[in-house]
C-alpha cells in the first residue's frame, strides 16, 4: 500500500498543498519549523484519526481558516482509493472515500495502514501507561476497525459513570439506581477490548522480541530478551471476551465501596498497563537512554511487522528520528525500512538520513514543497 497523491488544505501550516508520491522512500528535507511534520502528520491523521502530537482538532487547522481538508489517493495492488477527511473544530468531521460520504469519520479508519515513528515515542517506554495503552488500542483499530466502535462506546460509557459516581461523591442524596445499568455496558465493552488487547499482545510479542535483537547495540547484548506483559485493572481467570466481562463484573463488585468513596472508575481496560521488560528488569526506570531508544524503536517495527504479516505493507513514516539515533540503530534501521512499499521520512538535513532511505527528496521551506 502507498499514498500517490497528497493534499491539504487549511490544514496546520499549509494553506494548501498538493505531493506527488510514489512506492520506496521519499525524503521530506528542511529546518526545524517549516512544515515537514505537518506532512507525515496529515498522512497519519487520515490513516488512524488521531494525531501524535495533539489530542484535540483545533491546532490541526491553520490560524484563521474555519476547516482543514485532507485528501489523499491511496493505492493499493491494482486499486486505487481517494480518502477525505473534513476536520471542523467544535463539530464532527467528516469522511468521504471516492467522494462517498460516510455515516462516521472513524470509519475511515484503516483504509489506508500507517506506521510512524517519531521522537515522541520515547514516551511509549518512559511515559504514563495510557501512552502504552493509547499504542496497542491505535493497532487493534488497524487490524479491525470495527472496534474503533467498541472504543469509542467504551470512552463514552466511562465518562457517564464517573459523572454519576462524582455526583454521588459530592451528594449522598444521588439516585443510584442507573449505576447497574453502566455498570453492564462497561464491563460489555471492556471485555471485549481487553481481550483483544490480551490476543494483539500475544501476536505482537515475537516481533517484538525480533525487532529489538536487530535494532540493539552491543552493549546491551547480555539482556537483549525483551518481554511485553499485560498487567489488567481486575484479577483475569480467562481471554475470551466471555471470561473478561465476567472478572470485570467481579472486580467492581469487590470495588463498588472504594469508587464510590473516590467518586471515579477504578476497574476497566483504561486502567490497565502494559510493562515491557529488558531482561530481568522493568525498562520504565531501569533501561538506559539508548535501550529505551531501541525498544521504542522496536514497538514500532514490530507493529509494522505484524500489519505486513496480516495483509500488506503499511506506509511507514519516520519523522525526524535519525538525528536521535546513533550510527548503528541509523543503520540497522534503514536497512528494515528499505524493504517497505512506501517511507516517508523528514529530517532537518539530508546527512542525517541514510543513503538507502534519501530516494526521492523533496525540500520544504517556508510551506511549500519542491523537488530537490
Amino acid at each position: 500500500m502507498h499514498v500517490r497523491r497528497l493534499e491539504l488544505t487549511d490544514f496546520r501550516s499549509y494553506e494548501r498543498v498538493e505531493l506527488s508520491l510514489g512506492p520506496g522512500p521519499t525524503a521530506l528535507i528542511g529546518a526545524n519549523g517549516q512544515g515537514k511534520t505537518n506532512l507525515v502528520e496529515a498522512v497519519d491523521y487520515l490513516a488512524t484519526g488521531e494525531s501524535h502530537r495533539v489530542s484535540q482538532d483545533a491546532p490541526l487547522v491553520r490560524a484563521g481558516a474555519e476547516q482543514a481538508v485532507v485528501r489523499a489517493e491511496a493505492v493499493k495492488g491494482d486499486r486505487t482509493a481517494l480518502l477525505e477527511l473534513e476536520i471542523t473544530p467544535g463539530r464532527s468531521n467528516r469522511a468521504r472515500v471516492n467522494r462517498a460520504p460516510l455515516p462516521r469519520p472513524r470509519e475511515l479508519v484503516g483504509i489506508l495502514r500507517t506506521v510512524m515513528f517519531s521522537p515522541e515515542d520515547l514516551a511509549l517506554v518512559k511515559g504514563d501507561p495510557s501512552d502504552r495503552r493509547r499504542l496497542l488500542d491505535a493497532l487493534l483499530v488497524m487490524r479491525a476497525p470495527r472496534l474503533a466502535g467498541v472504543r469509542s462506546d467504551y470512552d463514552r460509557v466511562l465518562r457517564q459513570r464517573n459523572t454519576l459516581l462524582k455526583s454521588a461523591r459530592n451528594n449522598r442524596q444521588v439516585d443510584l439506581s442507573t449505576l447497574e445499568v453502566w455498570d453492564d455496558k462497561l464491563v460489555q465493552l471492556g471485555g471485549e477490548l481487553v481481550a483483544a488487547r490480551l490476543q494483539l499482545l500475544a501476536d505482537l510479542e515475537p516481533f517484538l522480541g525480533e525487532a529489538y535483537r536487530t535494532v540493539a547495540t552491543r552493549a546491551a547484548a547480555d539482556r537483549q530478551d525483551v518481554t511485553a506483559a499485560y498487567r489488567p485493572s481486575a484479577e483475569l481467570s480467562g481471554t475470551t471476551p466471555t471470561e473478561v466481562t465476567d472478572d470485570l463484573r467481579a472486580a467492581l463488585a469487590l470495588r463498588a465501596r472504594d469508587e464510590r468513596d473516590r467518586g471515579i472508575t477504578l476497574v476497566g481496560p483504561h486502567r490497565d498497563e502494559v510493562q515491557l521488560d529488558i531482561g530481568a528488569l522493568p525498562a520504565k526506570g531501569y533501561a538506559s537512554h539508548g535501550e529505551s531508544w531501541s525498544l521504542a524503536l522496536a514497538l514500532r517495527l514490530a507493529s509494522f511487522e505484524l500489519l505486513r504479516d496480516d495483509e500488506d505493507d503499511p506506509v511507514l513514516i519516520l519523522d525526524d528520528v535519525f538525528a536521535e539515533l546513533d550510527q548503528g540503530r541509523r543503520e540497522q534501521l534503514a536497512k528494515l525500512a528499505a524493504g517497505a512499499e512506501q517511507v516517508l521520512v523528514t529530517a532537518a538535513v539530508a546527512d542525517d538520513v541514510p543513503a538507502d532511505l534519501l530516494g526521492h527528496r523533496l525540500v520544504v521551506d517556508s510551506g511549500s514543497v519542491r523537488d530537490a
